[in-house]
């Protein structure tokens, strides 16, 4: 029985399952995916915060068979099946956390969830998808449960907590996971991970070899001045004003400095928080903003020339900076680099799934992403791609962004998700 179980998926790849990918997922498995993803979506928890997704995560890997380990840098949770065959070891990741974000979506299942975020009360909201992702994964387990006998190799399935980053003062996410030994006794042949977007329409799925995502750095900066009157203020040093500076003149880091032909780059100032009443100077300005890049050197240059216009702007107006750029690897998201041979083979794969006209080139996307660590850790290739979640005759590029509150799953792309990494799975395990 297993035996022919393991045949029908894998005959299910073909022509069927780019007509309709729904059709090659047993109708319990979709159920039950549908049902994970709004009980996830109705109830999301904020970065390290996870433990209601976690424990219903353990406790259906725990049904299934799995070998299961909970608390992985807080809340994480990973799942290990082996196979009745030889073959390869796999590790595939999905996140778990949610965003501090309003939902404006009318949905019967959308979330009314609160919590504390930077010592407020904020609503929370699933608005990246990582409620599909994590009910998608569980949909794979449970396939690869039923077809564990004749399954070739071992797979890890990793379900991440604090993909958004840790809240302040904490440590998490996957290079956090990494550090508490997440491939402490599983050491994966090659790492997979895929990410609902708004970007594309459902039943398309994009893939890129190289840089697919950018590194990410965060910076902060405090200004420091000296307090006056505002009716005098050449008796002070005005903080807001050198802040106002430094932000204009570093906007020329990128449009004149960097050799944009070589890749992109951004750097965004996101918050700048200054003053205390409207007639003072005000002595002292914060701002906090991020840099992207998919090449080491055009960061390094922007690092160098921010410090540098930071510290020259603020001598010219008679104030200081302090400026905090990331120190070690561990503090910024490196770029997330799709091994181009195994890309190859998994695009490869993600056509056999769903037809060679549903998988397209992905764009390069200046978002960035913790999951480089993992195949960092495991000195390992990885791959990652993207799966269309705007409903089918709706303009993709119109459609509300992740991390939007009106950014909105349509669960047909559910079964896409997995009919394209269940092929892409098996296909490496087995080595073809």
């Amino acid at each position: 029985m297993q035996k022919q179980i393991f045949a029908a998926f894998m005959a299910m790849s073909g022509t069927l399952v780019a007509a309709e990918p729904a059709a090659t997922i047993p109708q319990n498995v979709l159920t039950d995916v549908v049902a994970w993803r709004r009980d996830f979506h109705q109830h999301p928890e904020l970065s390290n915060r996870e433990t209601r997704t976690a424990k219903i995560v353990a406790d259906e890997l725990k049904k299934l068979g799995y070998t299961v380990r909970t608390g992985i840098a807080h809340t994480g949770v990973v799942g290990v099946i082996k196979g009745g065959k030889p073959g390869r070891k796999l590790a595939i990741r999905a996140d778990m956390d949610a965003l501090p974000v309003i939902e404006q979506v009318d949905l019967p299942f959308a979330s009314k969830a609160t919590g504390e975020y930077l010592g407020k009360t904020v609503g929370i909201m699933h608005a990246c998808g990582h409620d599909a992702h994590t009910a998608m994964l569980l949909g794979l387990a449970e396939m690869f449960a039923q077809m564990k006998n004749e399954m070739p190799g071992e797979v890890m399935l990793i379900f991440q907590p604090a993909e958004e980053g840790a809240p302040q003062g904490e440590q998490g996410g996957a290079a956090q996971m990494v550090k508490e030994g997440v491939f402490r006794d599983f050491h994966p042949d090659a790492v997979f991970g895929m990410h609902v977007v708004s970007a594309y329409n459902v039943g398309k799925v994009a893939i890129r070899p190289a840089g697919a995502m950018a590194s990410s750095d965060t910076f902060q900066m405090t200004v420091h001045g000296k307090q006056s009157h505002g009716a005098v203020p050449w008796k002070g040093i005005d903080a807001v004003l050198t802040a106002a500076e430094i932000v204009t003149a570093a906007q020329a880091i990128v449009s004149r400095q960097l050799d944009i032909n070589l890749a992109p780059a951004v750097l965004t100032f996101g918050t700048i928080n200054a003053g205390s009443r409207f007639n003072i100077v005000a002595e002292k300005a914060e701002l906090a903003g991020t840099i992207r890049t998919f090449d080491e050197g055009m960061r390094a240059q922007i690092k160098t020339r921010l410090t540098q216009i930071a510290e020259h702007v603020a001598a010219a107006n008679g104030a200081t900076v302090e400026v905090h750029l990331p120190q070690t690897d561990e503090d910024r998201n490196p770029v997330n680099y799709n091994d181009p041979a195994l890309t190859a083979r998994v695009r490869a794969s993600l056509e056999k799934a769903l037809g060679k006209d549903h998988v397209i080139e992905a764009e390069r996307w200046t978002a960035s992403e913790d999951f480089p660590y993992f195949g960092i850790a495991a000195k390992a290739p990885s791959v990652y791609f993207f799966v269309g979640v705007t409903p089918a005759g709706q303009d993709a590029a119109a459609a509300p962004i992740n991390h939007s509150p009106k950014f909105f799953v349509d669960e047909g792309a559910l079964p896409v998700g997995i009919a394209a990494m269940r092929q892409a799975s098996l296909d490496f395990l087995s080595g073809t």
